[in-house]
């Protein structure tokens, strides 16, 4: 069966927001660790051994969610809960009855005709071996049987001499008080004639013949039993059911958390409407299919199919096994068979790729591995019963999850959702130096993302999390060098990409990132701005400061304005005398600057105001201090202060885009941002 969303769930955006951070497995206690272990094998312990009674309550309960639209519909026509609820039950249990006695009928015709159809099952098993194949395989079993043969011989030719044999020791002859033992009728005499026993049987009453004839359906019975009497009491007592879920829950806010329950029982009623009503269209054409091809029995194998969709990967396999065997034993040729194949082989995937998702809109909320783990564990806890149950169970478990802090686990473990955020995924791999695996997990969201959007929202809050890491010493040197050489070669595969954003026209299409600013076509650009260095892209000392200014560049340039990338090294006091100016009409300082980086980069911003009198100096400060939006501090007795100030990509892009906007306009404005002085530090 293909899996699908619960719930008609709503794309989830290519970038979401990190989990709550947790506390370390190295730094929880032992006893906190050992507690959660022994709850879980508590409740594995009270399912198995108490599968008797929870096996009913669970398909109550998951019929519950199925039955819940149908006495909602109900109510609204005025009617009591009583009437809607005893309707719905009393109507789902005749269609289950309805259902068995079908199933019973065809079952008992099928095993009538069984002799017939083994008949011609031997027929084909003696064409078999007369034709090619048949000759193929009695030739390797003949070699088989040759192999085996010559061993057992090597064997007996191993095996020492028995010592000869001699006389054989005679018997010992009974004693003489020991009588000879003979039949009764031997030993009766001359005239006494043998009396035959015959031992009678007595006639079971009616009580007894009754016992007999229920015992095989006694059981079933009283779980249908058990079923529809906990469905009777779920569905009249559904409103406080879920008002305890959500004390359980947390009461403490009521209205996330009735948000959250109703909204995870609606999607979940939702979802297992739409997958009984798919599975069962799946076997009514299966059933006409067959019926058509001249399958016996159709009705039996229609109900089969439907319901082993419900079984994750070998549902669609079981329920084509079997008809495709009696679709062999019935024809004497293969075309019936091929037939069966055929339909089975167009069908399934076709609901499977084709409906599913179109009904579903996504897929369960489980991933493959969580999918094929509940299998065998539902399975091995409840038998076939659990393989049935095993997808929906674990849906409910997921879809909990989502919506009770507490249970987040669940999602964790068992959800289709990454582990973790792209930019920890991206951190995590930039970390490692992995290239390749940068470079794949880029490709992935720049299918929803711009490429300006993928800098702006993974890239540079990725480099975030490593400037605080690098801030509180726990990167080696070599980790550094791994990252940097990982940036400088992500940077460069996305040079030839194209900006989405920009080639949008302004449209800013549809992404899962917000679109960024797109600024004038570059036609339309004065040439001033569009010579190489028109933009001075000016890195701090920090690590990852040449890699944001590079980034920078590169988004400037799918904008159509010329640039130049200038490191930290050829500004410095020792060599800004030889800074060559170019035509630069715009310096931009770029640093993810934390606690103490800004003294430096005010002298390096006083050093280009010398060096480059009337060009205007951005500072993009893209991390202040502990995270916060505010600007820097003024350092004591400073004498120069950058022509304006940004704190992120975004507006760095911005304040470029404002000066050649005032230019193309013929106005001297100065950049966006401008106004934005360095304000004084703030008292100790």
């Amino acid at each position: 069966m293909g899996t699908r969303s619960p719930v008609g769930a709503q794309p989830e955006r290519a970038l979401v927001a990190p989990r709550p951070t947790r506390v370390a497995a190295a730094e929880t206690p032992r006893s906190a660790m050992a507690s959660p272990i022994l709850v879980g094998a508590t409740i594995v312990a009270v399912l198995y051994f108490g599968r008797e009674i929870f096996i009913p309550i669970a398909i109550a309960l998951l019929l519950s969610f199925v039955l819940t639209p149908l006495v909602n519909r109900l109510r609204r026509l005025r009617l009591p809960r009583l009437v809607a609820v005893g309707v719905s039950v009393f109507l789902t249990l005749g269609i289950v009855a309805a259902l068995a006695t079908l199933i019973g009928i065809q079952a008992a015709d099928l095993a009538g005709d069984i002799p017939r159809y083994r008949t011609t099952i031997e027929r084909k098993i003696e064409g078999l071996r007369a034709s090619p194949v048949g000759h193929i395989t009695d030739y390797v079993a003949n070699i088989g049987r040759a192999l085996h043969a010559g061993g057992k011989e090597a064997e007996a030719g191993k095996e020492p001499a028995k010592a000869p044999a001699g006389p054989e020791p005679a018997r010992p002859a009974p004693p003489a008080s020991e009588p000879a033992q003979g039949s009764a009728l031997d030993q009766a005499g001359p005239g006494q004639k043998p009396v035959l026993v015959e031992v009678a049987s007595t006639q079971p009453g009616p009580l007894e013949t009754l016992g007999t004839l229920l015992s095989p359906v006694l059981q079933p019975l009283a779980t249908v039993g058990i079923v529809f009497v906990v469905l009777l009491f779920v569905l009249m007592q559904r409103e406080d059911l879920r008002d305890r879920m959500i004390r359980l829950a947390g009461s403490s806010d009521l209205h996330r958390t009735t948000g959250a329950i109703d909204d995870a029982a609606g999607r979940l009623s939702r979802y297992f409407v739409v997958q009984l009503a798919l599975n069962t269209a799946f076997g009514v054409v299966i059933g006409i299919g067959l019926y058509v091809i001249g399958v016996p029995n159709p009705v039996l194998w229609a109900i089969f199919a439907a319901l082993m969709r419900f079984v994750p990967y070998i549902g669609a396999f079981l329920s084509a096994i079997l008809p495709i065997t009696l679709a062999a034993a019935v024809d004497p040729g293969w075309n019936m068979m091929i037939a069966v194949t055929i339909l089975f082989l167009i069908l399934e995937p076709l609901t499977g790729q084709v409906f599913e998702p179109i009904v579903y809109g996504q897929s369960t909320g489980l991933s493959p591995l969580a999918v094929l783990v509940s299998a065998l564990f539902w399975t091995w806890l409840w038998g076939p019963v659990g393989l049935l149950l095993s997808t929906p169970l674990t849906v409910c478990l997921v879809v909990l999850g989502r919506h009770v802090e507490h249970l987040e686990f669940l999602d964790v473990l068992f959800g289709d959702r990454p582990a973790l955020t792209p930019v920890q995924n991206f951190y995590q791999r930039i970390l490692a130096g992995d290239s390749e695996e940068v470079l794949g997990h880029a490709e992935l969201i720049l299918q929803q993302c711009s490429l300006s959007s993928y800098y702006d929202e993974v890239v540079l809050k990725a480099l975030e999390l490593a400037a605080r890491d690098a801030a509180r010493g726990v990167l080696t040197a070599q980790q550094k060098g791994a990252m940097r050489t990982a940036l400088g070669e992500l940077i460069a595969d996305l040079s030839e990409r194209g900006d989405a954003t920009a080639e949008s026209s302004g449209e800013g299409g549809e992404h899962a990132c917000s679109p960024m600013p797109v600024g004038p076509a570059p036609d339309a650009l004065p040439e001033a701005w569009t010579r190489a260095g028109a933009v001075l892209c000016i890195s701090g000392r920090g690590f990852l400061d040449g890699a944001a200014a590079a980034i920078l560049a590169q988004i400037l340039e799918k904008r159509g304005i010329g640039v130049r990338t200038v490191p930290f090294s050829d500004a410095a006091t020792a060599r800004i005398g030889r800074f060559e100016l170019g035509p630069a009409r715009m310096a931009c300082v770029v640093s993810l600057a934390l606690n103490g980086e800004p003294t430096h980069l005010r002298r390096l911003v006083g050093r280009l105001q010398a060096r480059m009198p009337g060009v205007p100096v951005l500072l993009g400060l893209w991390l202040a201090q502990n995270g916060q939006s505010d600007r820097v501090a003024r350092v004591p007795n400073g004498s120069t202060e950058a022509s304006g100030q940004v704190a992120s990509l975004r507006e760095a892009l911005e304040a470029v885009l404002a000066a050649v906007q005032a230019d193309i306009a013929g106005t001297a404005a100065p950049a966006a941002g401008a106004e934005a002085r360095l304000p004084e530090p703030a008292e100790a």
